[in-house]
């Protein structure tokens, strides 16, 4: 469940710039988050399944995060 959610958070990440008009280097840092997700969820697969579930969440909050803090304080539109 947790790498699909991923593959889902990858998405999210992917439609940003059409979606919301984000620059370049905003959506790279957003891709450098979700491949360390990634890189860990691959990691923690045998030993922390229940961990690896959750990364999506926390993925998901940090886009969400950005999202909202890019379009209040720097006016993403």
């Amino acid at each position: 469940m947790g790498l699909v959610g991923l593959a889902c958070v990858a998405f999210l990440i992917g439609a940003t710039p059409v979606a919301v008009g984000a620059p370049w280097w905003a959506i790279a840092a957003l891709a450098l988050v979700w491949l360390g997700a990634l890189l860990l969820a691959v990691a923690w697969f045998t030993t922390r399944p229940r961990a690896v579930v959750v990364l999506p969440a926390v993925v998901a909050v940090v886009w969400l995060a950005a999202v909202i803090g890019g379009a209040t304080v720097l006016g993403w539109s």
